[in-house]
C-alpha cells in the first residue's frame, strides 16, 4: 500500500521528496484519527486522506508561490537568499533598482504598503497568513496556536491572500 501510495503522490505532486512529506502526512492522519476503526477500512479511508493531502499541498504550494514570486519581484531576491522577502524590499542594497535614490524610496514605498494592507486584514485572518507565510507554521500548528480548525486556517489564509492580492493589484502593485 505505501509504494503505491507513494507513487501516486509522486505522479501528482512530481517532487520525491514532496510525496514522501504527504504520504508519511497521510499515514499519520490515519493512525491518529482513525486507528480505532476495522483494519478492512484503513485501504479506503487512506486513499481519501492521501489524496487531501496531496490538494492541501498543492494549494499550499500555489499560494507560497504566488506571494514569493510576488515579493521577490520587489527585492530582487534569489532563490538562495534566505532572508525575509519583506527584507529584501526594505534593504537599500538588494533591490534592482536599490541603487539609485528613486529605487530606495520606491521599495520604502511599496513595504509602507504592503504593510499597511496586512493590517488592514481583519484579526484572525491576519494572524493565519502571518503563521503560515511569514512564520512558515503547517496547518496544524496554526489551527493549534489559534486554538481553531485546520479548515478555519485554510479559510482565513485564502481569504487574506485574496485580500491582499486585490489591494496590491488596486495600489498597482504588480509581480
Amino acid at each position: 500500500m505505501e509504494r503505491r501510495a507513494f507513487r501516486q503522490a509522486q505522479f501528482a505532486l512530481r517532487e520525491e521528496e514532496a510525496a514522501l512529506d504527504v504520504v508519511q502526512e497521510a499515514m499519520l492522519k490515519l493512525a491518529e484519527n482513525y486507528g480505532e476503526r476495522p483494519a478492512a477500512e484503513f485501504p479506503m479511508l487512506f486513499q481519501r486522506i492521501l489524496q487531501n493531502s496531496v490538494r492541501d499541498h498543492m494549494r499550499r504550494s500555489k499560494v507560497r508561490n504566488l506571494w514569493v514570486t510576488l515579493l521577490s519581484a520587489f527585492g530582487g531576491a534569489h532563490e538562495e537568499d534566505e532572508r525575509d522577502p519583506l527584507e529584501s524590499i526594505a534593504a537599500p542594497e538588494t533591490g534592482m533598482l536599490a541603487g539609485t535614490p528613486q529605487g530606495r524610496l520606491e521599495q520604502a514605498r511599496t513595504l509602507e504598503i504592503i504593510e499597511a494592507e496586512i493590517a488592514k486584514l481583519p484579526a484572525r485572518q491576519r494572524e493565519a497568513f502571518l503563521m503560515r507565510y511569514w512564520e512558515e507554521m503547517d496547518i496544524a500548528e496554526t489551527a493549534l496556536a489559534m486554538g481553531c480548525s485546520e479548515g478555519s486556517v485554510k479559510t482565513h489564509c485564502s481569504r487574506a491572500t485574496h485580500t491582499l492580492a486585490a489591494a496590491l493589484r488596486a495600489k498597482g502593485i504588480e509581480p
